[in-house]
């Protein structure tokens, strides 16, 4: 666990991580984290509770995950499609038969080499060998595997797939909340983690 430095921030390193969490976990606006924090005579703006999040998301995440169970070996592989600043993206996502997110990857592709990277990140990031993966029926997941040599159980079911699909939901809610996002990058570019099982954007930022 990476120690986090707090100085010069005149709020508890507590508050600080409450709000971060408060954020990135529920589907909430910077100003719907500042009106909970006032409910508690907090006075906290929308504005310290971005900067906190774009300062602090990425190390709280990281931290957050070093103490999580060792993941599953069952992996669920999906994509969804996101419109940012009017240009079609993909939303590349893992999760384990538990439902915990394994990771993420935001790519302007839908191809062999997108699902290749998405594995790639896997590998490195769960540093475990999965026995069994499962898709729907996009091709590109073929090509990469046999590329990449994976030899876990396969299937490639939509149906069987629904533990994949499920986990889009909160980055749908999300979506919805504000209006599209903003941005594909994650809010920390220096960082190779994102910060919790969301993608993130600022509500006044221009495309």
């Amino acid at each position: 666990m990476q120690k986090i430095s707090f100085d010069r921030h005149r709020f508890p390193p507590e508050l600080i991580i409450h709000a971060v969490c408060l954020y990135a976990r529920f589907t909430l606006s910077y100003r719907d984290v500042e009106d909970l924090l006032a409910e508690r005579g907090l006075d906290v703006s929308y504005e310290t509770v971005r900067r906190w999040f774009l300062k602090f998301g990425a190390q709280v995440s990281t931290n957050l995950r070093t103490n999580r169970p060792a993941p599953s070996d069952h992996w669920y592989l999906d994509e969804m499609v996101l419109v940012i600043c009017g240009k079609r993206h993909w939303l590349w996502r893992a999760v384990d038969n538990e439902g915990t997110v394994l990771d993420f990857l935001v790519q302007s592709r839908r191809n062999t080499k997108a699902a290749r990277k998405l594995m790639r990140s896997l590998l490195k990031k769960q540093e475990i060998v999965p026995t069994l993966i499962v898709t729907d029926k996009l091709r590109s997941y073929h090509a990469a595997f046999r590329e990449m040599r994976i030899t876990a159980q396969y299937v490639d079911n939509k149906r069987a797939n629904n533990r994949g699909e499920n986990s889009h939901q909160p980055a749908r809610r999300r979506e919805r909340k504000m209006q599209r996002f903003k941005s594909p990058a994650p809010p920390n570019a220096s960082s190779p983690s994102t910060p919790l099982p969301t993608i993130t954007s600022t509500t006044n930022s221009s495309c």
